[in-house]
């Protein structure tokens, strides 16, 4: 198996462009296959969750391939309406073939997803939101059958704003008949530029960013091209490893009106931040200051994806901080990794508390998970000797050869493949 080594210590410094999100492609693609032709989408990340769904694409009839950051999807041979349960078990993200299939074909087969062992994802909120669209669901455990003769617009409503199954929606009302309103939905980007994206193959939808979005449904839509919005996670992630490294580093084509929540809390701990359009100056100069309270939550609120991230930087911070995670109760596997390098944090059910320490020692850790991997490369740009992390291929479903882009800032960081012996 690959890992990442690194050598600590090193500031960085430099400008780097952020590549396209990885949470707003995912549900773009799967939405491709709602129009017959061409789809031409652009500034899609090369990562190993794109690879996987430009499989399932093709294991559908497309024909779907990433020339550098632009994926072509041709969707006129779509006719297979099951999801292989071997690539299903590698992306979570797979669900979100549910509601264009159901547009499309009026039937889709398919396995509960994997992904990310950080705590129960029920898709209950997905099968409830289609069920009041007219689809007939069967479930045996494993193999779930959807099927509706007509797609019919309904007023749903949402227990939780979960993301996915907002997504899962907006695709099967865009083709409905009649009107659809999803009342609690999320509020992520990522929903707003799959509602831009849809809405410019022909849908007519509005709303999406606040919490009731309105579909006119539609007979048809028309392929188009696209180009996907800057991954909020990545830059914020990149953000973070500034700060905890002493460095300054400008972020190229963001948008920080998606990253209010993680600015706020960068700069409550000390970090200088100075926003300038689509760029973004961060300093990290001195020394970090604890926050006294996070609290994860649905956008706007502090993301669930930076919460592993910003727990390396309180642990370097001056004082004590609190992280309380409530979307994921398994999003604390990062913990024992990050004491093994000399942080001190306790957990307490779903709340850490971080006692902030002068320095990290590298150490040899596994990635646990895709953000949980991200915050040990950062605890490694900073700590004190070398750094070795293990199950690095989490990391790869979210980030674009992360090694790549934290040289281009003068990271010492190599990925290496170990040698089989005959």
């Amino acid at each position: 198996m690959e890992k990442l080594v690194i050598e600590g210590g090193k500031p960085l410094s430099g400008a780097i462009s952020i590549h396209g999100a990885k949470n707003a492609a995912l549900p773009i693609l799967a939405a491709s296959i709602m129009a017959e032709g061409t789809v031409k989408i652009e500034n899609v990340p090369d990562l190993s969750d794109i690879g996987v769904m430009l499989g399932i694409l093709r294991s559908l009839g497309c024909k779907a391939e990433l020339a550098g950051e632009t994926v072509i999807v041709n969707t006129n041979a779509v006719h297979q309406y099951h999801i292989p349960e071997n690539l299903m078990s590698q992306m979570r993200s797979s669900i979100f073939l549910m509601g264009p299939l159901l547009a499309r074909l009026g039937k889709v087969e398919l396995y509960q997803p994997g992904g990310c062992a950080i705590g129960e994802r029920k898709i209950d909120l997905h099968l409830k939101g289609l069920a009041g669209l007219g689809v007939v669901i069967e479930d045996d455990g494993s193999r779930i059958v959807c099927t509706a003769k007509e797609l019919v617009g309904a007023d749903i409503v949402l227990d939780y704003p979960s993301v996915g199954a907002t997504e899962n929606i907006m695709m099967a009302a865009a083709m409905a008949r009649g009107k659809t309103t999803l009342t609690n939905a999320a509020r992520e980007p990522e929903i707003q530029d799959l509602q831009n994206f849809l809405n410019a193959m022909g849908a007519k939808i509005i709303g999406a960013g606040t919490d009731t979005i309105t579909i006119e449904g539609v007979p048809e839509l028309v392929p188009c091209t696209y180009r996907i919005i800057p991954d909020r996670i990545v830059a914020g992630t990149i953000m973070i490893a500034a700060a905890v490294t002493r460095g300054s580093v400008t972020l190229n084509g963001v948008c920080p009106a998606h990253l209010t929540s993680a600015i706020h809390v960068l700069k409550r701990a000390g970090v200088q931040i100075t926003i300038d359009g689509d760029i973004m100056y961060v300093c990290g100069s001195g020394r970090l200051k604890a926050v006294e309270r996070i609290v994860t939550s649905p956008y706007p609120s502090f993301p669930t994806d930076l919460q592993s991230q910003i727990m390396v930087l309180l642990s370097l911070a001056d004082g004590v901080s609190i992280v309380k995670e409530t979307v994921f109760e398994g999003r604390f596997k990062h913990v024992d990794e990050l004491s093994r390098m000399g942080a001190d944090i306790r957990v307490d059910l779903n709340s850490a508390f971080i006692r902030g320490v002068p320095r990290l020692y590298g150490a040899t850790v596994e990635a646990t998970d895709l953000r949980a991997g991200a915050a040990l490369v950062i605890a490694g740009l900073t700590a004190q000797g070398t750094t070795v992390i293990e199950q690095i291929h989490h990391i790869d479903r979210g980030y674009d050869r992360i090694e790549r882009m934290l040289r281009s800032l003068g990271a010492n960081i190599l990925r290496t493949t170990p040698v089989v012996m005959e």
